[in-house]
C-alpha cells in the first residue's frame, strides 16, 4: 500500500477501519458495515439506484443472504492520502465468494473512499464502486477484467 507522509496514528486508524469494513462484508455482518459509515454518507455502489444518503440496512441483509459463507474482498493498488480528519483513498477490490445458487464469484472493481473524523473516529462519508462497461452499444459491465498489476 503506497502511504504518502502523513500521521502514522491517523493513517493506521484509517487502515484499521478498511480493514473491519472487509470483516464485515466476510462476516456478513451488517451492523458492523454500517458502523464504518456516517449516518449520511454518499453511497455509490454497484446496486440501484445511482445513489443514497446513508447506507442501506434493508439492502446490505438482503444482498448478504444471497452469499453461502464469507464474502473475501481484498485490495491492490491503493492509494491511500491522509490528513489531520479528511482521508481518500482509491484503488481496485477484488470480491470473490459463494452465491446461494453455487455461483463462484470473482470480481474485480473500482473503488474511491473518502472518510473524515467525525466525533473522535473514522468515518466513510463518501464511498463509490463501480466497473466499467462496455462503450460498443453493448453498456455490458466489464466484470472480467483485471488491474494490470495482478496479470
Amino acid at each position: 500500500m503506497k502511504l504518502p507522509n502523513s500521521n502514522a496514528r491517523e493513517r493506521s486508524a484509517v487502515i484499521a477501519l478498511c480493514e473491519k469494513l472487509g470483516k464485515a462484508h466476510a462476516d456478513r455482518d451488517a451492523d458492523a458495515v454500517l458502523d464504518c459509515y456516517a449516518p449520511d454518507a454518499v453511497v455509490y455502489d454497484m446496486a440501484p439506484p445511482l445513489g443514497r444518503r446513508g447506507a442501506d440496512r434493508r439492502n446490505l441483509e438482503e444482498w448478504f443472504a444471497t452469499w453461502n459463507g464469507p464474502i473475501s474482498i481484498e485490495s491492490a493498488d491503493v492509494e491511500l492520502i491522509v490528513a489531520e480528519e479528511m482521508a481518500y483513498l482509491a484503488g481496485f477490490n477484488r470480491m470473490r465468494g459463494t452465491k446461494i445458487d453455487g455461483e463462484q464469484v470473482d470480481l474485480w472493481f473500482r473503488t474511491t473512499m473518502c472518510l473524515r473524523k467525525l466525533g473522535g473516529r473514522w468515518c466513510i462519508t463518501h464511498d463509490h464502486s463501480s466497473v466499467p462497461f462496455h462503450m460498443d452499444g453493448s453498456y455490458r459491465a466489464c466484470i472480467d477484467l483485471e488491474p494490470e498489476t495482478t496479470a
